[in-house]
């Protein structure tokens, strides 16, 4: 949203999934300020994709009211596929990936110091299927997300066992926290 800020455009802007965060119906305010973004990002890009999340389903009224449609996943020319992650990816969708970015998990990081406990949102990344495997933060504030060192995952693609996926924080800079299992240490 920075670079939004300062005036930067680019090709596409991709929302991948959870455009809205609750599953009940669309008020009034969330009318209002979900067609701010939409307007707002379409005013620096060439072409918005709205991938459809788990609680995106009263989102799409609010997206197709802009001309926009939801789509499951969506494919990149350099060989990434992007998709909310609380379905599997159909079988033709991976001819040609070498990376996944998925949403769903909404990975945190919490850190304990005696009493005192920081959560940082983060990304991981990892193997599936012999594919790289990026899952991204909640990027709204409504949710701090899910502590990876503490619950399991929710979706079909994250394994239960996250030892192996290496944690990013990204704050003022990318901050490589390591592999989940030597944070469990």
């Amino acid at each position: 949203m920075k670079a939004l800020s300062q005036g930067r455009t680019f090709k596409e802007i991709i929302i991948n999934g959870d455009l809205k965060h609750g599953f009940s119906g669309i008020s009034e305010t969330e009318w209002r300020h979900t067609l701010r973004l939409i307007d707002y990002l379409r005013e620096h890009c060439e072409k918005l994709v709205i991938i459809k999340g788990n609680h995106d389903a009263i989102a799409e009224p609010i997206a197709r009211k802009r001309g926009i449609a939801t789509v499951d996943h969506h494919r990149t020319g350099s060989g990434i596929l992007l998709l909310h992650g609380d379905i599997l990816p159909m079988k033709g969708w991976l001819e040609g990936i070498e990376t996944l970015i998925i949403g769903h998990e909404h990975p945190a990081i919490s850190l304990r110091q005696g009493s005192r406990v920081e959560s940082y949102k983060c990304f991981l990344k990892g193997r599936w299927r012999g594919k790289t495997l990026i899952v991204q933060p909640s990027f709204t504030q409504v949710t701090d997300g899910v502590d990876i060192l503490r619950e399991k995952p929710v979706g079909p693609m994250l394994p239960s066992d996250k030892g192996e996926f290496e944690v990013y924080v990204v704050a003022d800079s990318v901050y490589a926290f390591g592999k989940v299992k030597a944070i469990k240490a």
